[in-house]
């Protein structure tokens, strides 16, 4: 004897709930046969656009606003909004410069208890989210579920206007700056500004000296990890750049941008000063600062 089913239910994969239809004749089994049997959590509310269930219908509401971006809750300080009262009572904290829980270790203050228990955590080492698929571990939880998306294939965050998706949010945001142009972090030494925070960082360092990146082989300093890992390859002999028409190798990529420059190609860039003519606008735009500087010390002169 059998029935014939058709439930909504939820399947428990690395922590992640996923909805789906089960329609079929299941066999009516005995009791000692029930461990044989695919064991399903439960969950009576979905998501209709990333499959993820939920136990309450006020929980998968809130969730459904990671998809829409609805924003419900403003702050009267900055005009920012976020999709819980939660969120903005933590955001508020970042004007009011409250931070009531402090490490015991370091004496760093965080505005939740949650950030302080992640914190501590980088103290302890202690890694308590693994992923069932590769076992990587994580400190965060958070930062698990976006590590799953690598797996799963997930990427719940659409631009709007090009309709690329992506795994996590915040490059999504940064994605759709090369949309709007906005470029939300300016250095307070020069005014200049960047889309990118980390990119304002490095910057700043052409202010402040700092070189934080040593090479292990002879000493020297470089103030990023890119030009630190140029300058290992004077160590290592690596070329991992070659041009394709004369097969001569080079440690980085400008430098065969140059190099191209010396073979019978299109240069599609002209200088209207000197009409110097280049392969890539940015080589332009780079050349054009050289009579830009040549102006202004002629200017400075003329001015004295």
């Amino acid at each position: 004897m059998s029935i014939s089913t058709r439930q909504t239910r939820l399947v428990l994969i690395n922590t992640f709930y996923y909805c789906f239809f089960v329609e079929s004749r299941l066999p009516i089994k005995k009791e000692t046969d029930s461990a044989k049997m695919p064991k399903f959590e439960e969950k009576a509310f979905c998501c209709d656009i990333c499959g993820k269930g939920f136990s309450y219908k006020y929980t998968l509401k809130k969730h459904i606003q990671i998809h829409t971006e609805e924003k419900l809750y403003s702050c009267d300080m900055c005009d920012k909004s976020y999709t819980t009262k939660h969120n903005l009572t933590y955001h508020i904290q970042s004007h009011t410069g409250e931070k009531p829980y402090t490490c015991d270790i370091c004496d760093k203050s965080y505005t939740t208890k949650q950030n302080l228990t992640i914190h501590i955590r980088s103290h302890t080492g202690e890694k308590p989210y693994s992923c069932n698929v590769c076992g990587m571990s994580f400190a965060e939880q958070a930062l698990m579920r976006i590590h799953m998306r690598m797996h799963t294939g997930e990427r719940p965050y659409s631009c709007s206007v090009c309709g690329m998706s992506f795994g996590q949010l915040g490059i999504m945001k940064r994605h759709m700056r090369t949309h709007t142009g906005e470029k939300p972090y300016t250095c307070d030494v020069c005014g200049t500004s960047f889309a990118q925070k980390k990119t304002m960082k490095k910057h700043m360092r052409t202010h402040t000296g700092e070189k934080p990146y040593p090479c292990a082989i002879c000493g020297k300093f470089y103030n990023t990890q890119e030009y630190l890992t140029i300058h290992i390859r004077s160590h290592t002999g690596e070329k991992p750049y070659s041009c394709e028409i004369c097969s001569k190798s080079f440690s980085d990529s400008w430098k065969l941008t140059i190099h191209m420059q010396s073979h019978d190609v299109d240069k599609p860039y002209n200088c209207e000063v000197c009409a110097t003519s280049f392969i890539q606008k940015s080589l332009l735009n780079k050349h054009m600062k050289k009579h830009t500087k040549t102006y202004e010390k002629a200017h400075k002169i003329i001015v004295e």
